[in-house]
């Protein structure tokens, strides 16, 4: 067989298919690393995010526990004589009232919060919707 005769059936109709669906491939290879690379920023602002709010959220924690720790025990230490049985009920009613609400705003806020990787979702979208013909 003669190599010439080979390389000129890639000159015809079948090798044009043929680089066309390579170059299609390298396209499709290239949209889905640019998408990779989109996921991979999201995550980690997402995790910085996370690991902020979760610090953040720790020291506000302590430091709000131990002022209402104090402050009911300066309640009850205000009424030891008269009424410290009343006071520490009503200290500790306090406490889970306050504890209730904070549930309900960090449930509201989990509700409200950005969807997780929303713009690669949008993006993969858009790629879906180009390569329809819905552009």
């Amino acid at each position: 067989m003669d190599e010439s005769a080979g390389r000129g059936s890639q000159r015809g109709p079948i090798g044009r298919l043929l680089r066309s669906a390579s170059e299609l491939l390298a396209t499709v290879l290239a949209i889905g690393r640019t998408r990779l690379e989109l996921l991979s920023v999201e995550l980690q602002l997402e995790l910085r995010r996370i690991a902020v709010l979760a610090a953040l959220g720790f020291v506000a924690l302590f430091a709000a526990s131990i002022g209402l720790v104090m402050a009911g025990a300066a309640v009850i230490i205000a009424f030891w004589d008269t009424h410290r049985v009343l006071a520490a009920l009503g200290v500790t009613a306090g406490f889970f009232a306050l504890g209730l609400a904070a549930v309900v705003a960090l449930v509201r806020q989990l509700r409200r919060g950005p969807r997780l990787l929303a713009g690669t979702l949008g993006e993969l979208q858009r790629d879906v919707d180009n390569l329809r013909g819905r552009s």
